[in-house]
């Protein structure tokens, strides 16, 4: 939803657009105090989704009919993310290797985004939406042979040093979004305090290569034993038929 709704810009047409939610048989997560009894539960009854509506002038229209008549099928691009979860690390090891999925070539990772979180999850006393630095040392992304970043990080928290950090956090608006502004929503010390993430950019890719599949693993390393959580955004591309409704993946 928020990949397609940032970047597909064009008329879609003659096509039902249904917004399923799914709802957690637990409300820790979005709760946030001692405990239920100190907590006042909002209930949600209407949820209302706002799409904006064309109405085309009698050139573009004719046009539009004869879309719709050819029957052919029309490409819809835009970038997709996927959030992945590995709740539990079975090994006490500091070095871990993280196989998230294995991606077609088409779809493989432009971003991913990398943090760590311990003792939070349905934990009602503590902000769910927080990160951990979980003195975390270095992070690197492998798309099969490939590595983001060439070189470790080095990080140390307890030193303040994470600059590099920062710096990849800022650089993501202007690559993602093309934004010439440098202005971020955390600064540095609220990213240490609220995050931090491991934003990796790796949308510079080798396009000559070619590779029917991709996998997709990340590399940490740090001096506890905590869950990692990422979130990829990939390209995808669908295409549909306004005549039938048909949507097929490509």
């Amino acid at each position: 939803l928020l990949g397609f709704c940032e970047d597909y810009k064009r008329i879609v047409i003659n096509a039902r657009h249904e917004l399923i939610l799914l709802r957690s048989r637990s409300d820790n997560n979005c709760l946030l105090g001692s405990s239920a009894l100190d907590l006042k539960i909002e209930e949600l009854f209407k949820i209302q989704w706002r799409m904006p509506h064309v109405i085309l002038n009698d050139i573009n229209k004719l046009s539009m009919l004869k879309t719709l008549e050819n029957g052919r099928y029309l490409s819809m691009s835009f970038r997709s993310w996927d959030l992945y979860e590995f709740p539990l690390l079975q090994s006490p090891a500091t070095k871990h290797l993280w196989t998230v999925k294995t991606a077609t070539n088409m779809e493989k990772p432009r971003y991913v985004i990398f943090a760590l979180q311990t003792g939070r999850k349905n934990v009602m006393s503590e902000n769910i939406s927080r990160f951990d630095y979980c003195k975390l040392i270095n992070a690197k992304l492998y798309l099969n042979s490939e590595r983001y970043p060439y070189d470790d990080m080095n990080l140390d928290f307890a030193k303040n040093k994470y600059a590099i950090l920062y710096g990849m956090y800022r650089r993501f608006r202007k690559s993602y979004y093309g934004w010439d502004s440098a202005e971020v929503w955390l600064t540095a010390p609220d990213f240490r305090r609220l995050g931090p993430f491991v934003v990796i950019d790796c949308s510079r890719q080798n396009e000559s290569v070619k590779s029917a599949i991709v996998d997709v693993r990340i590399e940490f390393r740090c001096k506890e034993n905590i869950p990692p959580n990422c979130l990829i955004l990939y390209d995808r591309v669908v295409e549909y038929c306004p005549l039938t409704n048909i949507v097929r993946k490509l």
